[in-house]
């Protein structure tokens, strides 16, 4: 409209906790006076899902969506307008609103092409006899809270594997593999506490691998329609150094397994998508991958872990990754957007484009236009131990 100079959506912070209060203005400058019934503001949490599937030999869309957070206020005017309606005077106009975000438990916000978790404001301007402006205000929301000073995340997990090569009838020797993961519980930009013990007794020389995979589920719940889909990502790989036939050998990850900014794991608490991670250690030989081979669950936490007894907690960074270069702005203020190579980084438009429902391939049809990122909580890496 000509006579809106101005406007836009302002809150205190990008970033949000389960149970915090969000402070925000609307902000709006005319440049005439004019007539305004009301100005509404929404504030909405929710998860949508939605691909096609081939069903009967014709191709169906599938969707389903499930709201965390749906709030409603009205800034300006009242609800029910039965009287002269109030005319807002030119000039720059600030409209303060707060909410408060719900205690229980809510999913990280997150973004893929098969699903996406978006907590947003929507700012509607009811003027008479007028299309109504809209403005949408996207934000993170950081969750869900996981501890990794939790008990169940402290203890020791002790994985082994043992195999008997053999070539053709005569026995060879064995290969075993002992592993101890120091902790199942990490915040990004931490460094996985691993140590492998490698006992060769075969003939052959082996290589330590390590792979960290993000595994994510999705599903939609329609009847007849209902429908899931699994994605698995390599978050990073490690390969060791060579063991020699008949010999032994230890090995400690130290600062070696750093993980990248990514989502939260997410079990549990969105019916539409789960997220968890899963460490795979194995010995290769030149003739065999996956000679003998553990796994361990790990899980993504937002508190990270603290040194029992010590005064000392370490520093939560948020910040801002533009082209895979982190800029920081100041200390109290520095998330991560997610790795590209997972899901959660694979970002679309805050709105699926019109025709373009993903489809399970990786054809676009044009490149979307990113308006939005969710942020991770990583840790300073110069911190970790």
């Amino acid at each position: 409209m000509d006579y809106i100079r101005e406007f836009d959506i302002k809150l205190d912070k990008e970033y949000y906790y389960a149970g915090e209060n969000i402070n925000g203005v609307v902000v709006l400058d005319t440049v005439e006076n004019f007539k305004l019934r009301t100005i509404r503001i929404l504030l909405r949490g929710k998860a949508h899902a939605e691909w096609k599937v081939l069903l009967s030999g014709d191709r169906r869309t599938v969707k389903d969506d499930q709201y965390f957070i749906d709030e409603r206020q009205v800034v300006w005017g009242e609800k029910n307008l039965e009287t002269t309606i109030p005319i807002l005077p030119r000039g720059m106009h600030k409209f303060p609103f707060r909410f408060s975000l719900p205690e229980s438990s809510l999913p990280c916000s997150f973004e893929s092409k098969p699903c996406c978790i978006r907590y947003y404001f929507k700012v509607t301007i009811d003027i008479p006899y007028a299309s109504p402006p809209q403005g949408m205000k996207y934000f993170t929301v950081i969750g869900p809270h996981i501890d990794c000073m939790d008990e169940q995340y402290l203890k020791p997990v002790v994985c082994e594997d043992r195999k008997s090569t053999c070539c053709w009838c005569c026995k060879k020797g064995t290969v075993s593999l002992r592993c101890v993961l120091e902790r199942s519980a990490y915040v990004c930009k931490e460094s996985v506490k691993l140590k492998a013990t490698i006992d060769n007794q075969s003939g052959d020389e082996v290589k330590l691998r390590v792979r960290l995979e993000q595994c994510c589920e999705f599903f939609i719940d329609r009847g007849v329609l209902g429908v899931s889909k699994d994605l698995k990502h390599l978050v990073f790989e490690y390969r060791g150094t060579s063991v020699k036939p008949r010999s032994r050998s230890k090995w400690d990850s130290s600062n070696s397994l750093v993980l990248p900014p990514m989502p939260t794991t997410l079990v549990g608490i969105c019916r539409l998508v789960q997220i968890y991670y899963v460490l795979s250690v194995s010995l290769d030989s030149d003739k065999d991958a996956d000679v003998v081979q553990v796994n361990f669950p790990i899980t993504i936490a937002t508190v990270p872990f603290r040194i029992p007894n010590t005064n000392t907690s370490p520093t939560i960074r948020y910040g801002k990754s533009r082209d895979d270069h982190i800029v920081f702005s100041t200390l109290t203020d520095r998330t991560e957007h997610a790795s590209s190579h997972v899901e959660g980084g694979q970002y679309i438009g805050p709105e699926f484009l019109l025709g373009q429902v993903y489809d399970g391939n990786e054809h676009h049809i044009r490149e979307p236009i990113v308006l939005y990122k969710p942020l991770y909580v990583t840790v300073d890496k110069s911190e970790t131990n």
